[in-house]
């Protein structure tokens, strides 16, 4: 496994866990339930992705992508405060698409980076992209 592809594996899981984080530190404030079992839907095709980077970085002999605890933290504590005062849907909403928006593009930023990458990784990583986009799509009508 080449160091392109392996980055391309970490940011797969890098991204895939923050979404996934933001999932988990919103569920308790979603109202809606439509709202609700999508985010758990998408959470589970972030796992799914997560995992399967993971594997192919395992597979490589390369090593997976390490949490930080403090970027952790400050997603952590930029979704309370931003959820202090309004827990709408709408809001909870258009929160879920900034993080995916961010998301998509941290993706496109790497790809363009990381452009001797194998075909196997860009994959993965514009099924990460397109999973995201469509996200976004579904969020829309809750705004």
């Amino acid at each position: 496994m080449t160091s392109h592809e392996a980055a391309v594996y970490r940011e797969i899981q890098r991204n895939t866990d923050m979404a996934m984080m933001a999932i988990d530190v919103l569920a308790d404030k979603i109202s809606d339930e439509a709202l609700s079992m999508q985010m758990s839907r998408q959470s589970l095709q972030f796992a799914q992705l997560h995992n399967q980077a993971a594997r192919e970085l395992l597979d490589g002999k390369a090593q997976c992508y390490q949490k930080n605890a403090l970027s952790d933290a400050m997603l952590r504590t930029g979704l309370y405060y931003n959820t202090m005062l309004n827990t709408s849907t709408g809001r909870l909403a258009e929160l879920l698409i900034k993080n995916s928006t961010n998301g998509i593009l941290e993706m496109e930023k790497v790809l363009k980076h990381h452009a001797q990458a194998g075909e196997k990784p860009r994959a993965l990583a514009r099924q990460l992209i397109q999973a995201q986009e469509k996200n976004v799509e579904r969020l829309k009508q809750y705004l």
